[in-house]
């Protein structure tokens, strides 16, 4: 089994403090930065853009993965790949050429990654694998934090697994977003997930070290 990466996701964070938030982070163990970036189309909500991913890079060395739920991405990843972006999400429910996406997100030297909503068929991804690093399994509907896990999703996360192990492509990432706390990301984990989001179940937690090392099964 891969071992596990916790990627806190600064929505769930204080937003007038991200130098101390971060700060607090690294304390805890996160391995990753989670940034959600939205658009107000793809999702109804607005979030922040490459500007402030500009400032976030400059106060942390830990990969910045970038979650594009945008509706038109390639638009988008020049702008965040020169902002500091280590991986980029893209939705596969996403405008515009997606195979053309994740080719161009590696050649600007980065990890690709292909994230689903909870309603899209896990088979849809399977013919972009060999241009993946990664796929994000959404366990929430995207838009909000704070939202329940959808258990359902651990069906789609095994399949994904097990497909990728049968067919060439061990390597890959399985990361899950939405609703993970120890319990959840511990359903995750099992199913075959090794990359933990985690917004609420970090940042509003009575001991961020302490919900980490949950999260990564260190007791």
């Amino acid at each position: 089994m891969k071992e596990t990466i916790v990627s806190a996701s600064l929505l769930a964070s204080n937003l007038a403090d991200f130098t101390g938030e971060i700060s607090r982070c690294e304390r805890a163990g996160a391995d990753w930065i989670h940034f959600d970036v939205m658009d107000g189309h793809f999702v109804e909500q607005i979030t922040y853009g490459a500007p402030v991913l500009k400032f976030v890079r400059k106060v942390t060395e830990k990969p910045l993965d970038v979650h594009l739920m945008v509706e038109n991405p390639q638009s988008q990843i020049k702008f965040f790949s020169d902002a500091g972006a280590d991986i980029i999400d893209i939705h596969i429910e996403s405008k515009g050429d997606i195979a053309g996406c994740l080719r161009e997100i590696r050649s600007l030297g980065k990890k690709s990654a292909l994230a689903l909503k909870p309603d899209t068929p896990v088979e849809r991804v399977y013919d972009y694998l060999p241009l993946c690093d990664m796929v994000l399994v959404m366990t929430v509907e995207p838009g909000y934090g704070g939202q329940g896990f959808i258990y359902e999703m651990l069906p789609k996360i095994k399949a994904l697994r097990n497909y990728a192990d049968n067919n060439g492509f061990e390597k890959l990432d399985i990361q899950v977003d939405g609703g993970i706390n120890e319990k959840t990301g511990d359903s995750a984990k099992y199913a075959g997930a090794n990359i933990l989001v985690a917004g609420t179940g970090l940042f509003k937690a009575p001991d961020m070290k302490a919900a980490c090392n949950a999260l990564k099964g260190n007791q």
